[in-house]
């Protein structure tokens, strides 16, 4: 047997199979705890999140911005700037930008496993049973067995059986690395990568169209908080098809067309140079031995205590697979709990809460109960909205004039904070004090008794608080 094909063999304390934003924290942290530590991951360390997903598309949203911005400067002059002529969009420098990004960041990952004393492997893990497993490198086999195993195999884009990716149909990943724009995208579903996604090429000048199952944009979010999202869409004349479903792709003179059926059951078709699908992301169980590992499901996810244990001991597993929300902020705690739980420490997984941000135009933060959900629950609640349009920090970047305003819910009786959403420019940023907010159990007077820094759109938080206890300063009660 050459010494390139020799199965190498390799015990350890901890295995993590996966290198996301899950993964990667969860080896790390068990390598600065003492723990040898073993990582294997085949398709970049980073995982969807930087290498495809979170960051590359922010990556790509900030640039097709900076590129609407720089339009509307040569269209017609605005604070004080003007350009002489359209600026234009190289998207091959687009897509080669955002790839040193995620060159760094990767490269950065690699780096701290390093420090950390972990040992990378990259490869395909396929266990031989729940402690055991075959990794498939470049340099031949090598079998690992580990004390303690972290599975964090993340998720995968959902591909509609009747419209398979390949040729004109792509996913979100193959979107982030087109190099010529699409005179014409059709985007199916709209939730918040098809948002995200569809609205960035808007503004790199595609025309643009949705075609979503259900009656609404982003379901997870009540009306009032999507309603600036959707005068956005109006207002750049993007067409929207709700309540409407896809049912595959023609053919015909040269040209492509996604056919679907809209509201009123007609047949509709819509000519599309791309037809982007974006409808949901599912659990990777499949290609590395789930099967062998003896471990209780929960519908298509692996079923965990909040400790992240599965049915068998010694293996946990986190993130994506594990359930909703598919967040990598999730992932990471879950994986750095999981670490100090291996290593002895009285570590559990239950947050107050956890925030969400959708990246779209103008962007949404929630964290916790919307005021229906409050009171789905039982609750008996209070609000507090303000308007950005009041808050001079939003109109000194250009904000407050898209509807946008930050929303507060509490429990009537003690003011607890019960969620907190926002809609509006910059407003993803605010997403860590709100996620604190609950986090520590606040009340509205915790919030409206820190002073905030002026100007800044954290004030928004503050005056919201006000609002709710029915004395806001900067707008009328």
């Amino acid at each position: 047997m050459s010494e390139k094909s020799a199965k190498k063999t390799r015990q350890c304390q901890v295995l993590v199979v996966g290198g996301g934003p899950g993964g990667y924290p969860a080896a790390i942290r068990a390598g600065q705890l003492g723990l040898d530590t073993v990582i294997v991951d085949k398709h970049g360390l980073g995982g969807t999140c930087l290498n495809r997903g979170c960051i590359p598309s922010k990556a790509f949203i900030h640039a097709a911005s900076k590129y609407e911005d720089m339009v509307h400067h040569a269209e017609k002059p605005s604070l004080g700037i003007s350009l002489k002529s359209a600026p234009e969009l190289d998207m091959a420098g687009v897509t080669e930008w955002k790839d040193t990004i995620v060159s760094k960041l990767t490269k950065g990952v690699g780096t701290l496993l390093k420090a950390a004393k972990v040992e990378a492997v990259s490869g395909w893990a396929t266990f031989q049973n729940a402690k055991t497993c075959i990794v498939e490198t470049d340099d031949g086999e090598i079998e690992i067995t580990a004390e303690n195993v972290i599975l964090a195999t993340g998720s995968k884009e959902t591909e509609l059986p009747f419209m398979k990716f390949g040729g004109k149909v792509i996913g979100s990943t193959q979107a982030l690395e087109l190099t010529e724009r699409p005179e014409k995208l059709v985007v199916v579903g709209a939730g918040y990568i098809g948002l995200e996604l569809g609205i960035a090429f808007r503004k790199m000048g595609s025309q643009v169209a949705f075609v979503e199952a259900l009656d609404r944009i982003l379901p997870l979010y009540d009306a009032e908080m999507t309603r600036p999202i959707s005068m956005w869409l109006k207002k750049n004349k993007v067409d929207m098809h709700l309540g409407a479903k896809a049912k595959g792709v023609a053919e015909e003179g040269g040209k492509t067309f996604l056919e679907f059926t809209d509201a009123k059951g007609a047949d509709q078709r819509l000519e599309a140079d791309r037809i982007l699908v974006a409808v949901g992301r599912r659990p990777v169980t499949e290609g590395w031995g789930l099967e062998t590992m003896g471990l209780d499901m929960d519908g298509p996810f692996v079923k965990i205590d909040d400790q992240c244990r599965t049915g068998m001991r010694g293996v946990y597993a986190i993130g994506d697979l594990v359930g909703e929300p598919l967040l990598a902020h999730k992932a990471t705690a879950q994986g750095e709990r999981v670490a100090e739980i291996i290593a002895g420490h009285r570590r559990r997984f239950d947050p107050a809460a956890i925030a969400a941000v959708c990246f779209t135009e103008p962007e949404i933060v929630g964290v916790g109960l919307s005021p229906d959900e409050a009171k789905a629950k039982g609750e008996d609640v209070i609000t507090g909205k303000f308007p950005l349009a009041a808050s001079g920090r939003a109109l000194s970047m250009e904000g407050g004039g898209d509807g946008g305003f930050v929303r507060v819910t509490a429990r009537k009786s003690d003011h607890l904070v019960l969620g907190i959403h926002a809609v509006g420019k910059h407003v993803s940023e605010l997403s860590g004090e709100f996620a604190l907010a609950l986090e520590m159990g606040a009340r509205l007077e915790d919030i409206s008794g820190t002073i905030h820094v002026h100007p800044t759109l954290t004030e928004a938080f503050a005056e919201s608080a006000l609002a709710a206890l029915g004395h806001p300063i900067h707008i009328s009660a």
